[in-house]
């Protein structure tokens, strides 16, 4: 604070902004720990960092959630952050405090045992108000170009350049290792050759109603000369690998430098999900939204994905609908471990999916596998910090 005041005006507001996005990004970085670990060492800028050895403390999943949720909303209630929607690309603004949030409110039964679908409700209503746009055609969210201005869909993505930023990480991994058989790299924009790696297994492409995207325009997967069964991981034919990313651009073209490193950027948020998160606290007892809202928010993606002349809306909706339709809709976006967890699904015997739990037809696990393990190399540094259950000490 006391360096502030060598900055003034335009300036000094352009501070202020860095530090209210800087915070957001503590925020979200503690919540993925919050997702995947349930606790993480803690450190703020109180933290007496440079001071002797300092070893941070362990917080558990109560501190970490009330810490994040405290974050935002003071971002929020102070207008620390750019107003929404008014951010240059890949900054986040007032919107994506609002976004996480309501993500943050989904999941709290599972984080603190304690549900907070109303608060979810309310971000995320927020967010669909703050004057973000579905892109016409949903893949387009998804290619070498979706960084245009044009994008009225994505609240905040972290920007890959095949040029500029060049790794094997991000998109450039999730990109080459969708590529491999028959298919021509090129077409996906990696003319050097994919890594042949991930496919899907059986259970996400049996939720479209065809793989010809006839009536789901996001059933992306590539069928020619795969088998549906996974009989050998090794084997990259077994397995629909999923075309959703790609790093062409939405006019077909190859970006400029298009090799092995993309330039497709990966979304961390965008407006489907805060429908999807709006309808599903509705249907979990949430207030503040009604049950035509719900099925009103599940329909507009739906007509979004098909242009067909068959309706492919729904009359009515449960839970199961929608736990299907955030597979549809945010598959390879990093959130189907989180929904399963959420329904109970991940670890027991009540949902299996090919080689879940090391086993080919699928197995339940134990419970214990909802979380990850922390790294050993941190326990080994830091004696304030206990294993997860489950893991050993």
């Amino acid at each position: 604070n006391s360096a502030k005041g060598n900055f003034k005006g335009s300036s000094l507001t352009d501070l202020n902004y860095y530090i209210a996005e800087s915070r957001f990004l503590r925020a979200f970085d503690y919540w993925e720990m919050l997702d995947l670990f349930g606790k993480a060492p803690f450190v703020t800028e109180k933290s007496p960092i440079g001071v002797g050895t300092y070893l941070p403390p362990q917080a558990s999943a109560d501190s970490l959630f009330s810490y994040v949720e405290s974050e935002l909303l003071n971002l929020d209630n102070t207008n620390a952050m750019v107003p929404a929607h008014q951010n240059e690309y890949a900054r986040a603004d007032q919107a994506a405090v609002w976004a996480l949030l309501a993500r943050l409110y989904l999941n709290a039964q599972t984080y603190t045992g304690t549900s907070r679908y109303t608060d979810a409700i309310t971000y995320s209503s927020k967010v669909i108000g703050a004057g973000y746009k579905l892109l016409p055609k949903f893949q387009n969210n998804f290619l070498a170009d979706n960084d245009a201005t044009t994008n009225t869909e994505q609240i905040l993505s972290i920007a890959y350049d095949g040029v500029n930023t060049q790794n094997y990480g991000g998109t450039t991994f999730i990109i080459n290792a969708e590529v491999g058989g028959s298919m021509n790299p090129a077409a996906y924009g990696v003319p050097t050759g994919g890594w042949g790696g991930n496919r899907a297994t059986a259970n996400i492409p049996s939720l479209f109603p065809d793989l010809t995207g006839t009536m789901d325009k996001r059933s992306l997967f590539y069928t020619p000369g795969q088998s549906e069964a996974i009989n050998s991981i090794s084997t990259f034919t077994d397995g629909y690998p999923s075309v959703k990313f790609q790093n062409v651009t939405s006019q077909g073209l190859l970006p400029a430098g298009a090799a092995t490193f993309c330039t497709t950027s990966f979304p961390l948020f965008r407006l489907a999900e805060q429908y999807l998160i709006r309808a599903e606290s509705v249907l979990r007892g949430g207030t503040g939204s009604t049950q035509a809202q719900a099925l009103a928010d599940y329909n507009i993606l739906r007509d979004r994905a098909s242009d067909t002349t068959v309706s492919y809306e729904a009359s009515s909706i449960g839970l199961p609908d929608i736990l299907n339709e955030r597979a549809r809709e945010l598959s390879w976006e990093c959130f189907r471990r989180t929904d399963l967890i959420r329904y109970g699904q991940f670890t027991s015997s009540s949902y299996l999916w090919p080689w879940k739990g090391g086993v080919a037809s699928g197995t339940g696990v134990d419970a214990h596998f909802n979380l990850f393990p922390l790294p050993a190399s941190d326990l080994n540094v830091n004696p304030n910090l206990t294993q997860n259950p489950g893991y050993g000490n």
